[in-house]
């Protein structure tokens, strides 16, 4: 009883200090999660973050079992591999992307890679950079629709690019390293 009110102060503490209206997080296997998006389409435009040169452009559309997203992200090292997650806080405002909390996880799964068994709604194959500092975004993230207000719902989330591939094994966050590009999705 008691973690649960502590849990819900703290997430009313935290909604209060933000500078956009915040998504509810819940990480608990036990919720309704929707299989189906309500939007055809959703976008993200990335800004630098941590004082990096980093920024691009996403859209992400549902398909199978989660949304896909494609784009372009420049800015990076020459031939770098990159992290690329959805985090729970739909908040860039931090200078080093800090605001936009940990991983999307509704469920409470370790991190993982996409497409095993266990890992955070969020989390999705790393991104590599060409020999212009160009990554052409091909990815998944499974377990997420677009729209509708599901517990698993990413409009409204962040999609932050990372200084570092993500070796998919290390908890919390597959030791991706700074947060060097942030952008929130929306909806259309």
């Amino acid at each position: 009883m008691k973690t649960a009110l502590f849990a819900g102060a703290s997430a009313l503490a935290l909604a209060a200090c933000a500078t956009s209206p915040q998504p509810e997080v819940i990480a608990s296997s036990s919720m309704e999660l929707a299989t189906t998006s309500t939007l055809s389409s959703a976008s993200v435009n990335l800004a630098a973050a941590s004082g990096s040169l980093v920024s691009g452009t996403l859209r992400l559309m549902p398909m199978a079992d989660g949304v896909h997203l494609t784009g372009e992200v420049g800015g990076l090292t020459p031939g770098s591999t990159h992290a690329i997650h959805i985090h729970e806080k739909g908040d860039c405002s931090a200078a080093d992307a800090s605001s936009a909390g940990g991983h999307f996880n509704p469920t409470g799964e370790p991190h993982g890679k996409v497409g095993t068994p266990t890992h955070h709604a969020g989390d999705m194959n790393n991104i590599v950079a060409n020999a212009e500092g160009v990554a052409k975004v091909d990815v998944h993230a499974q377990g997420v629709v677009l729209g509708g207000g599901a517990a698993n719902d990413g409009v409204g989330r962040a999609v932050v690019v990372h200084a570092a591939a993500d070796d998919y094994t290390s908890q919390p966050s597959g030791n991706a390293g700074a947060r060097v590009a942030c952008g929130v999705i929306r909806g259309g």
